[in-house]
Formats: C-alpha cells, sequence, structure tokens
C-alpha cells in the first residue's frame, strides 16, 4: 500500500485522533513481546549447569541474536531514512498525524508527558552515567563500568552525527511546555533512553544477587521498556518530534544497545575461558 493512498491517510489521522490509546496499545504489544523474549531467554537461552552446551554455543547464540537485532533496528533506520528523502511522503504523514495529533492532545495529559520527558534530558542522564559508573567501580566493576559510559558517551556522539547528516528540520508546535532546539531526525531523547535505561537493567540483571527471584530480573527489564517508550512517545506528544523521528530513534539507540551488550558478554566469556579452574 502507498504512504499517499488515501487509506494510509485515513490510518494516520485516526493514530492522530486517538493518540493516547494508541500508545497505551502500543506499549502492551511491546511489553507483551519483551515478556515473550524473555521467558524464551530463561527456558532456551541462560545457561544452566545442567545443560550439555559449552559456554561457547551459548556465546555464539547470544552473538548472532544481537547480531540480528542490530541488522533489523539498522534496516528499519535505513527505511525510514530512505522514505523520508524519496518524494517526502512520510514526511506528508508526519505533519498531518502531528497536526491530528495537537487537536486533540488535553492539555493535563501533556503536562504528565512534559515531566516524564525529562527523564531523557541530557543533563539527567549524564548525573544518571556518573552516579552508576561510580557505584560501579565502589564494587570493582569496572568493565561494566567502562562498558556502561562507553554505551551512553557513544550514543551522545552517535546521535548528534545522524542528525547532522539528514538535518531535518523540528515540528513547528505553538505549546510552550517544552524548547528544544537543533535537528530533529533522529530522536536523541528515544536514542539515548533506550541506550541509558536498557543498559540500566542489563546492569541489574548482571548483578542481582542469583539467589533472587528471576521475577525481578524480568520487572527490571520491562520497567526500562516502559521508561524508554514512554519518554521517546512524549517527543511526539509535545511536537518537539515527528513521529518517525522517534521511530529512527529507537532503531538506532537498540542497535548501539546491541552492540554494547553484546561486547560485555564476550569480555565475560573470555574472562571465564581464561579463569583458572
Amino acid at each position: 500500500m502507498a504512504p499517499d493512498s488515501p487509506a494510509v491517510t485515513a490510518v494516520v489521522q485516526a493514530l492522530g485522533a486517538h493518540a493516547l490509546l494508541a500508545f497505551g496499545v502500543t506499549l502492551l504489544l511491546v511489553l507483551a513481546g519483551v515478556a515473550v523474549l524473555w521467558h524464551l531467554a530463561q527456558r532456551y537461552g541462560l545457561r544452566r549447569k545442567e545443560s550439555r552446551w559449552p559456554p561457547l554455543a551459548y556465546l555464539a547464540a547470544y552473538l548472532a541474536l544481537g547480531f540480528g537485532i542490530i541488522a533489523g533496528a539498522a534496516a528499519l533506520f535505513a527505511e525510514i531514512a530512505e522514505m523520508l528523502g524519496d518524494g517526502r511522503q512520510l514526511g506528508r504523514l508526519d505533519l498531518l498525524f502531528s497536526d491530528t495529533l495537537a487537536g486533540n492532545s488535553p492539555k493535563n495529559v501533556l503536562r504528565v508527558f512534559t515531566t516524564i520527558t525529562h527523564l531523557g534530558d541530557p543533563l539527567t542522564l549524564t548525573v544518571l552515567c556518573v552516579l552508576v559508573a561510580l557505584l560501579l567501580l565502589y564494587q570493582r566493576q569496572r568493565w561494566l563500568a567502562a562498558g556502561w559510559v562507553l554505551a551512553i558517551a557513544g550514543n551522545a556522539l552517535l546521535n548528534p552525527a545522524l542528525k547532522a547528516i539528514f538535518a531535518r528540520t523540528r515540528p513547528v508546535h505553538d505549546q510552550a511546555l517544552v524548547f528544544a532546539d537543533g535537528w530533529s531526525f533522529p530522536s536523541g531523547h528515544a536514542s539515548s533512553s533506550v541506550v541509558a535505561y536498557g543498559m540500566l537493567a542489563y546492569l541489574l540483571v548482571r548483578l542481582l544477587p542469583a539467589h533472587w527471584p528471576a521475577s525481578l530480573r524480568m520487572a527490571a527489564v520491562l520497567l526500562a521498556t516502559v521508561l524508554a517508550f514512554t519518554i521517546g512517545s512524549s517527543r511526539v506528544f509535545l511536537q518537539v518530534h515527528f513521529a518517525s523521528d522517534v521511530l529512527a530513534g529507537f532503531a538506532s539507540g537498540t542497535a548501539w544497545l546491541a552492540v554494547c551488550i553484546g561486547a560485555l558478554e564476550l569480555i565475560r566469556y573470555r574472562q571465564a575461558f581464561n579463569r583458572p579452574d
């Protein structure tokens, strides 16, 4: 179905008119997907003592999964970028969605998203980065501390570079709840939230005591998903980003997160392999 077809236009208008409902349904679907992946990881992917699989096989499986995530996220990002440059059809739909949403967003909802969006501000994530790094160093987790800092800092360099390449202007809005300048594509709040809160969930999964229930680890992953998705979505509701900006930010952030976690898992494997029995 062509992006400029009447059916697509009608769907975009309907989503804009019921954006809060669409946000809630999409969030539930994302959480369900994450929960299924976590269940599969618990049942098949996490190494157990009685398993006959050697450590190298688990590492290969993890790296293959990470490569698949990177490839999928990169393909999604590339597709969005291509559609932006292909006759500006996606840009027209973005503008239609933004204009429709603007006329159907209650002020109290916008105020809630205004509070949530600050959880993805550069200052907030910088403070979080420093505090978590210091805590990891205190616990003598030097590799995890280095990986954590490089993940946050690397995305902080990657996102502005992508913005400069595409140089897309932000949507025009008349609300004064949030101010944002600079280029729009991809969303820095979306990508940095995926990386920061995704890495934080990974650290909790790695460092929580083994005898603690697995449900706590799953809760950490689901909470990170809620935070990242809601922070990214808040940028659309507040009209400082187009929907495709946020989707591309999710894609680039997910790809970088997979790279960082894959690197840490590789280091973890090498340390375990080189450890004397």
